[in-house]
């Protein structure tokens, strides 16, 4: 039963060519961002933020990208010039793009400088341009969607763990926090969060685990990049994660390179969509004690 394409996450890596080096925004202290977060046509996040003074602009939030991107039309409106080459390597394929350097992007009162961000094109990234984990690292991001908010700022100034049901310590690989403990119908499965996903992703090897379970048909996944893979749909009855479970997980299967890139293509791994993470009435991604957080919805305790 064909399927109508979906949107994937973005970029697992950014691959260095000699002469490219990435540099962290660095971040004005003791402020916590809180904006509103509006959803685009694929229920992924996207957030106001200013570039370089002018804006806003609408960027999609995505922990599954590595880098900050702009889009190709934004960068003209900037008079932003490209000045080197990266090897992109994403969730359908992988490509050469040209990258552009900015000074300053400002999200909220937070304020990053001295990004290197790729370039794509505005109708692929659907969005002007895309919040990586380059503008993430050393915070706390809180994704609040019983109010539809979402804060960025050090774990103590968002309240600490209180109030959040599960707290899980993740390992940290390119950037990416991994949580490895989690199981898909009792299969040990390792799990990112991918904000940029518009549904769950897993990979071959989790789809051989699950092999048993019955396939639903055939599906597209688009990757912002302009790419295509086809994925393969599946059902997950239960994704165990502690003491938390989602029944019913919708997955598609892909032989998406991102997987290789995170050292993920050898066994059960899966990107957790926006989709799934709306269960929850909050969701917390510690990048610096590398902690997840989960805040049950209250019918669930």
């Amino acid at each position: 039963m064909p399927m109508h394409p979906l949107f994937a996450p973005l970029i697992a890596l950014l691959a260095a060519f000699p002469g490219l080096a990435t540099q962290d925004g660095v971040p004005q202290a003791g402020q916590t961002d809180v904006v509103a977060l509006n959803r685009d046509r694929h229920d992924r996040m996207t957030v106001p933020v200013r570039v370089l003074d002018q804006g806003p602009f609408q960027f999609l939030i995505d922990t599954g990208a590595q880098n900050t991107v702009i889009s190709t039309a934004l960068a003209s409106k900037l008079a932003l010039v490209p000045n080197r080459r990266a090897k992109l390597v994403g969730v359908a394929g992988s490509e050469m793009v040209d990258t552009v350097d900015i000074d300053q992007i400002d999200l909220g009162r937070r304020s990053y400088y001295g990004l290197m961000a790729p370039l794509l094109q505005g109708e692929h990234i659907g969005a002007d341009g895309i919040i990586g984990l380059d503008s993430l690292q050393d915070q706390r991001v809180l994704m609040d969607f019983r109010k539809g908010l979402m804060a960025i700022n050090d774990a103590k100034s968002l309240g600490g763990n209180a109030g959040y049901e599960i707290v899980v310590t993740a390992r940290r690989m390119s950037g990416q926090l991994i949580m490895a403990d989690a199981r898909i119908d009792g299969v040990q499965t390792s799990v990112v969060i991918d904000t940029g996903a518009e549904n769950s992703i897993g990979n071959l090897a989790l789809q051989r685990a699950l092999s048993r379970r019955a396939h639903h048909g055939t599906t597209t996944l688009n990757s912002v990049t302009g790419q295509t893979i086809e994925a393969q749909i599946g059902f997950g009855r239960a994704l165990k994660i502690q003491d938390m479970q989602l029944n019913n997980v919708w997955i598609a299967f892909a032989p998406a390179p991102a997987f290789d890139a995170l050292g993920l293509g050898k066994k059960p791994a899966l990107l957790l969509g926006m989709r799934d993470l709306r269960s929850f009435d909050r969701v917390a991604i510690d990048f610096a004690s590398r902690k997840i957080l989960f805040d049950l919805p209250r019918a669930s305790l």
